[in-house]
């Protein structure tokens, strides 16, 4: 069994130290033991852990929801639909978050509109007006 120090494993992953270790912290990952120096020890599961973990960020899942996408694949209860539901409810998350962004989006560019535009003083500014809740 090959085995990594935290340096290693960092370097594999592409990844600083110190997120190794924050993802430690936050119990995404664990080294298998320590030297009596106090040093990590990892292995090749510690690699592939890890890019579940970088990987399943980039999809925008948070830590917590990571941890219980990690919990579930190693429950010997658990089957492929029990991720798929979970993966599922994060479709529905980021569904209702564009939404949300498009409505933000089309408020914005309507209050645009309010903006008479360059050479005029800022005391003519509708979006000014606006933040500050002035009414014209």
């Amino acid at each position: 069994m090959t085995t990594l120090s935290i340096g290693k494993l960092a370097k594999a992953c592409g990844v600083n130290i110190d997120t190794v270790r924050y993802y430690e912290r936050k119990g995404l990952l664990a080294p298998l033991e320590r030297t009596e120096s106090g040093y990590r020890i990892y292995n090749e599961e510690s690699i592939k852990r890890l890019d579940f973990v970088r990987r399943a960020q980039a999809l925008g899942f948070t830590l917590a929801e990571i941890n219980e996408l990690l919990t579930i694949s190693e429950s010997t209860e658990a089957d492929c639909a029990d991720i798929r539901d979970y993966t599922k409810e994060k479709i529905t998350e980021i569904e209702d978050r564009i939404a949300d962004l498009v409505k933000i989006k089309e408020s914005l560019k309507a209050l645009s509109e309010f903006c008479p535009g360059k050479g005029e003083p800022l005391s003519e500014c509708g979006i000014l007006k606006y933040y500050y809740g002035e009414n014209s």
